[in-house]
């Protein structure tokens, strides 16, 4: 559905998406994540025909964003970041005229309409004039203008910014119904959100994606936390099955690593350290969540063994 191939987008000198691939299957829904500045909007943008990648391909639905560009956005709803609405028209105007501009026909509209507002919890402000609506409702609204006229791919770029916990619990619900008919890809920097509605992955820093992975599959990879009471990296590095090494804090005398192996080499692990004359104060394997991950995803890029 989704086909992003060696994106890359510069701002004169400054390179804001890095070489980025991914794919998405039709039905699932993936979360954008990363810090703020990390490409995720500038990935959005492109990926909806909005900005001209300066390298790569993007296909929607089989369809090339460049050669086929409006073709390719009939297939999306989107929701762009600070979803722009006009500020002196009543919600259900609003509405009906973005169900106009996406070629709804008049029959169509209403039902389109009364639809979305149902499901975005918009039903009491209806009538409403959009610049009395709280930031949370506009960005209802703008979930609402994204869904109306329910396609097959809807791109979501920070759906909860400014919702308070009920209704971003509101939103997660509708993104999980969303997503029985749509894939979704949802842009965030908030953690729980990707947890909570995404069964996939992709990671961003500095421009770069640094991982695509299943939430399931996280928790899979082989790791070691290892506390020794010198530096023991040379002799951890000589151990077959050690594939990297990375140095995480020094204290007391002590140095701890988080050690990536290719297989079970904890005993070899042990008795290296022992002969090599050290102290070996934790050897226990690291359980791998969405924080640690994108926390590690977010360091500096650690040292090859040596």
């Amino acid at each position: 559905m989704i086909v992003a191939q060696n994106l890359v987008r510069r701002y004169g000198s400054t390179i804001a998406v890095d070489d980025v691939s991914f794919g998405i299957a039709q039905g699932e829904v993936v979360g954008l994540l990363g810090h703020n500045g990390s490409g995720k909007t500038t990935i959005m943008k492109m990926l909806t025909g909005f900005l001209e990648p300066t390298a790569g391909q993007i296909t929607l639905n089989g369809l090339d964003i460049g050669e086929q560009t409006r073709s390719a956005q009939a297939c999306i709803g989107y929701l762009p970041e600070n979803c722009p609405v006009w500020p002196d028209m009543h919600v259900a105007d609003y509405l009906d005229y973005q169900a106009c501009l996406h070629g709804l026909g008049p029959s169509e509209r209403d039902r389109a309409v009364v639809r979305a507002i149902q499901r975005t919890g918009l039903k009491d402000r209806a009538t409403q004039m959009i610049r009395t609506l709280s930031r949370g409702y506009r960005q209802r609204l703008g979930v609402a203008q994204a869904i109306l006229h329910e396609r097959q791919i809807v791109i979501l770029d920070e759906p909860t910014n400014g919702l308070d916990p009920t209704q971003i619990l509101e939103m997660r619900s509708l993104i999980k119904d969303l997503a029985k008919h749509s894939t979704i890809l949802i842009s965030t920097h908030i953690l729980q959100e990707v947890q909570a509605v995404c069964e996939r992955v992709l990671i961003l820093r500095a421009g770069r994606l640094v991982l695509d992975s299943r939430i399931e599959d996280l928790g899979q990879n082989q790791r070691l936390l290892i506390v020794v009471g010198a530096d023991g990296k040379s002799v951890l590095g000589g151990i077959p099955g050690v594939e990297r090494i990375t140095q995480r804090a020094t204290n007391d005398a002590l140095v701890h690593y988080v050690v990536d192996v290719s297989r079970d080499c904890a005993s070899d692990i042990a008795q290296a350290i022992h002969s090599a004359g050290l102290k070996l104060h934790l050897l226990q394997p690291e359980r791998q969540t969405l924080e640690s991950v994108f926390a590690a995803a977010n360091e500096p890029q650690p040292e090859p063994k040596s």
